[in-house]
């Protein structure tokens, strides 16, 4: 089982990792960089170094990266449109050159085109920004949303449909976050909603397109739309809804991170990470 968190980089890339080993995480979650900033700070060799043998030293286990917020590949307004295809082509490669195989993103907002267009503009764009980019490796993970406003990516099908109109599908998966699914409307609260949701997925997107989980309970209801985390069984998924994952076998190797909030001293992420293992079992 790989578990773990999202974990700050304050520090150096590297820092992350002696964060993630105080409290035994398996699974790492990271910005490769000040996510608030469309400004990217070349790496340098030594930060490479540095980040390969802080991770050699962790144990090499499941690593992602996540992109800006800023972000928006479905946007139709031109400046936004241009720093959003330079800034993910960056980001793409900063996790070639790192060896992180998985870029976590939100698949954008078509502010008010309407979903068939701004799945449309998405998917084109986000083929500009792979070729940009000049990778061969890293897979593209599109991270289920909540549904808020004319963000896309809050129903399997518009998963799919990115997927689908891609023309590089063999680079794109999904991760699946508990709070945003459930706050769209995918119950995973008891045996019955669970089965029913994960069947869904497969028949629209294919279980073997899921290749990591953001973990997080939601401050609001079933449904509501809205994307707020709160701790693991302080929310309204509950605990039942974490043992039902927790203990499905088709994903025990699948790694999971934590992005529930936390202080610098990591005891949330401890606390939580203990209920998992506890409801794994």
């Amino acid at each position: 089982m790989f578990l773990g968190a999202h974990m700050s980089i304050a520090g150096g890339l590297h820092m992350a990792f002696d964060r993630i080993r105080q409290v035994g995480g398996t699974a790492l979650q990271i910005f490769t960089r000040n996510q608030r900033q469309w400004k990217i700070p070349a790496l340098t060799g030594y930060d490479v170094e540095l980040f390969g043998v802080a991770r050699e030293q962790w144990g090499n286990y499941p690593i992602a990266a996540h992109d800006s917020y800023l972000i928006n590949l479905a946007s139709d307004q031109e400046e936004q449109e241009k720093r959003s295809l330079l800034s993910f082509a960056e980001e793409l490669k900063r996790i070639e050159v790192l060896n992180i195989p998985y870029l976590v993103t939100h698949p954008g907002s078509h502010l008010g085109r309407g979903v068939d267009a701004g799945v449309a503009r998405y998917a084109a764009n986000l083929d500009r920004a792979i070729e940009r980019s000049g990778t061969e490796t890293g897979m593209v993970l599109l991270e289920t949303t909540a549904g808020q406003g004319t963000n896309l990516g809050s129903t399997f099908e518009e998963l799919a449909a990115i997927i689908a109109a891609s023309r590089h599908p063999e680079r794109l998966g999904v991760c699946y976050d508990t709070c945003h699914t459930f706050a769209a409307g995918y119950d995973i609260r008891t045996p019955e909603a669970y089965a029913a949701t994960f069947d869904a997925f497969d028949r629209t997107v294919g279980l073997d397109r899921l290749k990591f989980f953001h973990l997080n309970d939601s401050k609001t209801d079933f449904d509501s739309r809205r994307d707020r985390h709160e701790h693991i069984g302080k929310g309204a998924i509950g605990l039942d809804g974490f043992r039902n994952l927790m203990r499905d076998p088709r994903f025990k190797d699948v790694p999971k991170t934590l992005e529930t909030p936390k202080d610098k001293d990591l005891e949330d992420d401890i606390r939580n990470l203990s209920i998992l293992r506890e409801l794994a079992k």
